[in-house]
């Protein structure tokens, strides 16, 4: 296992009613192909060595002792595999018939575990065939193919690295699925044996319903289902196969192929197990459950010599990479940000907001924002006052993108050079102004917010921050400076996430000239302008020649605070999702930096001003982020310099 990844697969082999040996020789073979790829776990559908569909078959004693042969045959050909499979069969239990899952590792049975509950209603007759589990006991045997194991629903089998259940396809659709309470047990993933059949529309709600439960037991969940080969004499088998994790499907197989298919993904199961841990709700749960009984099946998982991640790394986790999904995004987190200053502007009694507008994205989306606000309660633009504040560092391009924006856009517009008041304070401190040092950077950057503060002050407004959640990360920000506001609508908003919030108002909430400036505002080098130009008048300072690249430092930021990775594990990440636009030196360099800066500046967000929560990740001390700002960054550097 490598950081906490098991490699999980769900089979959909070709399949011949009834025709157990042939079922079994297929089983084999994507047994075969699942070591080769090195798979830790692999399931099966349901009822896989006989078929599903056999119907009143089931009754008959020659197919379930060819049943039983086909599994001792499985047994002997994988005897020397290192995959543990979770294969269907019928098992006689007491004299009762069994709807079981039997799970198989180096040629031994390690239990078996029997659907709890059976359908019987449209095309479903179950009942007719098999018993439920729940005649079980906790002591409960079965002789099968010369070996004596426990038969029981309610199985985990466990090892250090991974814990796992089993339920059987009508399980998960009942009001209270055995994965929940095996989940609260201890299982990491689930595994479902599925014989699931298709008509219009199940399919998505199946989708929907595997999704919750995933994520409502904070689990992977494998599900594999009966495909081609199965009889259509009344319904059709689509071979469905999908993996989740926590909510999020991480593959799935080509419905109504009429080939054999294995769907492979990773598991992160130490981050499922992060996630407990901080989800107190889930840990209060198990009270509810302490009386249900589980049997605990100790197992040897073995780890692959080479272990290769198949599963996709988004480079932006904060940005969905499906354009319909960003475009739902947008809107909404729009839509947060102006639900959150439409309430403080309504309870302090306020009609007057005054922001700083630079013709950076950061300045100009506050300004969207704010526009947008203003219009949804009924006020006039007048009262946004934008005041662009050219000082040392400004160049024609963002100056010109400041006034163009804020005139189309109907705002009232305020300019305040700050050369002067700076030269006078440097001269008061005695600051050099040729040495651009951060005495001279800070110090443009608190004359600025001196003039929004007491400019809101004198017409009765709030001064509304522009700083986003990647500067608060970072500390990218002069501490009761450009830092301090009197409401922060970017807070909980990535650098990344920016520009596309800026480019989706651009593309569907403004007229063609404003849309145009904000276009050009998003191609614009990001840079807080506070040292001169270069002689032909462009941006000199760029941030992230400076503190890194922001996508970088966005990625760092989602696993560091949404899952807690330690960093050798970001590393691994980071490499596989950026690869071969950074190399291995470079994601070092700049994660090395973000710890750095990150312990370094906590300070900043200790005394952060209010502002909305927006998604997963939140730096707020009143929220989500509690961290002393002397906290010591050494274990965390220590293991950057070992990668």
């Amino acid at each position: 296992m490598k950081f906490g990844f098991i490699k999980v697969a769900a089979a959909i082999p070709g399949v011949k009613v009834a025709d157990c040996s042939f079922n079994a020789q297929q089983i084999i073979e994507l047994l075969n192909v699942a070591e080769a790829q090195g798979i830790q776990i692999i399931a099966f559908p349901e009822l896989s060595i006989t078929g599903y569909s056999c119907g009143d078959l089931f009754s008959q004693v020659l197919l379930l002792e060819q049943a039983e042969i086909a599994l001792m045959q499985i047994l002997g050909e994988t005897r020397q595999l290192n995959v543990i499979s979770i294969i269907g069969i019928p098992v006689s239990v007491e004299s009762s018939l069994m709807n079981c899952a039997v799970v198989v590792y180096k040629g031994k049975i390690l239990g078996v575990v029997p659907k709890t509950y059976l359908p019987n209603y449209k095309e479903f007759y179950e009942q007719r065939w098999f018993a439920s589990s729940s005649i079980c006991t906790d002591g409960t045997m079965v002789r099968l193919c010369g070996q004596s194991v426990p038969v029981n629903n309610r199985a985990v089998f466990e090892c250090a690295e991974v814990c796992f259940g089993i339920e059987i396809c009508e399980d998960v659709w009942a009001p209270i699925p055995p994965s929940s309470i095996l989940a609260l047990k201890g299982a990491d993933i689930i595994f479902n044996l599925s014989a699931d059949t298709e008509n219009i529309g199940k399919h998505t709600y199946l989708r929907s319903l595997l999704a919750q439960q995933s994520a409502r037991c904070l689990s992977g969940y494998v599900f594999a289902s009966s495909g081609f080969g199965e009889s259509t004499t009344d319904v059709v088998f689509a071979g469905n196969a999908l993996i989740y994790e926590n909510g999020t499907l991480l593959s799935a197989s080509d419905r109504f192929s009429f080939e054999k298919q294995l769907v492979v993904s990773e598991i992160d199961v130490e981050c499922l197990r992060g996630e407990r841990r901080v989800n107190t709700t889930f840990t209060a749960s198990k009270q509810y459950y302490k009386e249900d009984k589980v049997m605990r099946v100790p197992i040897e998982l073995h780890s692959p010599e080479t272990f290769e991640l198949t599963r996709q790394i988004a480079t932006h986790p904060f940005v969905p990479e499906n354009g319909d999904v960003l475009t739902d995004r947008c809107e909404e987190i729009f839509s947060i940000q102006v639900a959150a200053l439409a309430k403080r502007l309504t309870h302090v009694g306020c009609r007057t907001v005054v922001l700083g507008i630079s013709g950076g994205l950061d300045s100009t989306l506050a300004l969207l924002v704010c526009v947008k606000t203003f219009d949804k309660l009924g006020l006039s633009r007048s009262g946004i006052i934008g005041i662009t504040m050219p000082g040392f560092g400004t160049t024609d391009r963002t100056y010109h993108n400041a006034l163009s924006l804020m005139r189309s856009l109907n705002v009232t517009v305020k300019e305040i050079s700050i050369r002067d008041a700076c030269i006078q304070h440097f001269n008061d401190i005695g600051q050099d102004i040729s040495v651009h040092d951060v005495t001279y950077e800070n110090g443009q950057a608190r004359e600025r917010t001196q003039i929004l503060m007491d400019y809101a002050n004198r017409v009765g407004g709030l001064v509304i921050g522009t700083g986003d959640l990647s500067e608060l990360a970072l500390g990218w920000a002069t501490y009761n400076g450009d830092h301090m506001s009197m409401y922060g609508v970017n807070a909980g908003i990535p650098k990344t996430l920016v520009k596309y919030l800026v480019t989706w108002v651009a593309r569907t909430s403004v007229d063609q000239i404003s849309c145009e400036t904000l276009l050009d505002i998003v191609d614009t080098p990001i840079s807080p302008e506070l040292i001169p130009a270069d002689v032909d008048g462009n941006i000199q300072q760029k941030t992230e020649d400076i503190v890194g690249p922001y996508e970088l430092h966005d990625f760092f930021l989602y696993y560091i605070l949404r899952f807690g990775f330690r960093p050798a594990k970001i590393f691994y990440l980071a490499e596989k999702a950026f690869c071969p636009v950074y190399d291995k030196e470079t994601i070092k360099k700049w994660l090395t930096i973000f710890y750095r800066r990150f312990f370094s500046q906590q300070f900043k967000r200790s005394c952060l001003p209010d502002g909305p929560k927006i998604g997963s990740v939140s730096l707020s001390p009143r929220g989500d982020w509690r961290m002393p700002s002397d906290a010591n960054v050494t274990l965390w550097l220590q293991e950057c310099e070992q990668l």
